[in-house]
């Protein structure tokens, strides 16, 4: 990461710079305006890599180059015409703008496909429990896919109903420490205890997820952790009794 960060910072400089070095040979017969256009299209490239960092410092070194190379006077740091101040304030402002929305569009697609893969993993787990894969390949298939979901170190699987003593996620996907709610967007997810999952079926908990978050600060926001509690009740239905099934199969309206 740190070197894809360098090397975006580099073309951040860079990229103005060679344009406008580029450009000085045709600066009486090309116009300014036309230049900045470039200079923004070299932003948008380094906008895209997602750093909006890059991308701010691309917009002041198009500014710097564009007032160096191709505003008179010539290799100085001032402009004597308006219109090329005016420019030159734009580069930064437009740079700027296009940045916020190049990283925005970026998130837009990044949470689009974290939601296909959740309702992908959900999907898998279903298909599992409908072809009848066995409680304990269930289980690991669930296990692996919480630790990805919620991006933590480990999952472990406790059958049985013993009351929870630790950090629990609870079924509405809130975390809660006994009567205390958790903030998990600011704080992470609790890295001094094993977080409690627990797996209901019918009104009963047939067992519990026990979720490891040690090494790293992992802040699931409120879809993931659903997420999480809906993959638990896959496993919840697996272990339920053919004749609890039936009973809710039963109970379901028939439309």
């Amino acid at each position: 990461m740190g070197t894809y960060r360098t090397r975006v910072m580099i073309a951040a400089v860079a990229g103005p710079l060679v344009v406008c070095a580029v450009l000085i040979p045709f600066r009486d017969g090309f116009a300014n305006a036309n230049a900045a256009l470039l200079l923004v299209l070299v932003v948008v490239a380094v906008a895209a890599a997602g750093l909006r960092s890059a991308g701010i410092v691309a917009a002041l070194s198009s500014a710097v180059w564009f007032d160096l190379f191709l505003a008179p006077p010539y290799y100085r740091l001032t402009i004597d015409r308006r219109d090329d101040l005016e420019m030159t304030v734009l580069l930064v402002v437009i740079g700027a703008v296009v940045t916020q929305i190049a990283i925005w569009g970026r998130r837009q697609q990044a949470r689009a496909s974290r939601q296909k893969g959740y309702l992908d993993g959900v999907l898998t787990t279903s298909g599992a429990v409908a072809a009848g894969s066995s409680t304990a390949e269930l289980i690991d298939q669930v296990g692996a896919q919480l630790i990805a979901v919620l991006r933590i170190d480990g999952c472990r699987f406790v059958p049985g109903s013993t009351p929870a003593r630790g950090p629990l996620l609870n079924h509405d996907g809130s975390v809660t420490r006994g009567a205390h709610a958790l903030k998990i967007e600011r704080d992470g997810l609790p890295t001094n205890a094993e977080i409690e999952l627990p797996i209901q079926y019918a009104g009963r908990t047939r067992g519990r997820f026990l979720l490891t978050a040690s090494t790293r600060i992992s802040r699931p926001d409120l879809e993931q952790r659903l997420v999480a509690v809906a993959l638990a009740g896959q496993v919840g239905a697996a272990l339920a009794s053919p004749a609890e099934l039936s009973a809710a199969d039963h109970e379901q309206p028939t439309g």
